[in-house]
């Protein structure tokens, strides 16, 4: 995923930077967003009268996510393992909360659970694919191209754009729809990679 986004660029001076000179480390960020999206998830699970402040700390998880690996960066404190542990933080967060989003719709809504949760384990999917991409071929073998500032991992934030507008119901029924196919897009990726790898 690129790191030079719009999300990235308003987070460096306001966050990154002030943390620099401090004690607070990489990881510590990442534990941040963590907590902070599983908090979010599961505010989202309790209700539609919940979503909108689940919607608010979820932007705060997504504003440490992109913190995180900007303070690494600048501070000299990159790694393996906390890219890795950025990358579960992810995986976790970004599913829980679609699937905590198809449960807080679930009054009068029989299949918001099970869309939640095609929705969210395809996320969680597409982030493993990422990983082991990443593992065989470095840090930018699965990104996608940017556009106009924006990575195809910003589309996380349409999450509380949606449900702050009303909407989340037609939000959970196209992460249904998009997020398998984009799951069998990187699918077809990592396989290709796989076939690139093989002997001759």
């Amino acid at each position: 995923m690129s790191h030079n986004t719009w999300i990235h660029r308003m987070v460096r001076p306001t966050v990154v930077k002030p943390l620099a000179g401090t004690p607070v480390t990489p990881n510590q960020l990442t534990t941040a967003r963590l907590l902070a999206g599983l908090t979010a998830a599961g505010i989202m699970a309790i209700g539609p009268a919940w979503q909108g402040i689940a919607a608010g700390v979820f932007v705060l998880s997504v504003v440490l996510d992109r913190a995180d690996g900007d303070l690494a960066r600048l501070t000299g404190k990159t790694s393996p393992g906390g890219h890795r542990y950025d990358m579960i933080a992810d995986a976790v967060c970004n599913a829980l909360i679609l699937i905590g989003l198809g449960i807080g719709l679930r009054e009068g809504r029989e299949w918001s659970i099970p869309m939640g949760v095609l929705a969210g384990l395809s996320v969680a999917v597409i982030l493993w694919m990422v990983m082991r991409m990443e593992e065989m071929g470095g840090h930018r073998a699965a990104e996608l191209p940017s556009l106009g500032g924006f990575d195809a991992d910003d589309a996380v934030l349409l999450i509380p754009v949606f449900v702050w507008l009303g909407i989340a119901d037609g939000l959970l029924t196209a992460a249904a729809v998009i997020a398998p196919l984009v799951a069998l897009l990187f699918f077809v990726m990592y396989w290709r990679q796989l076939r690139a790898a093989e002997p001759q």
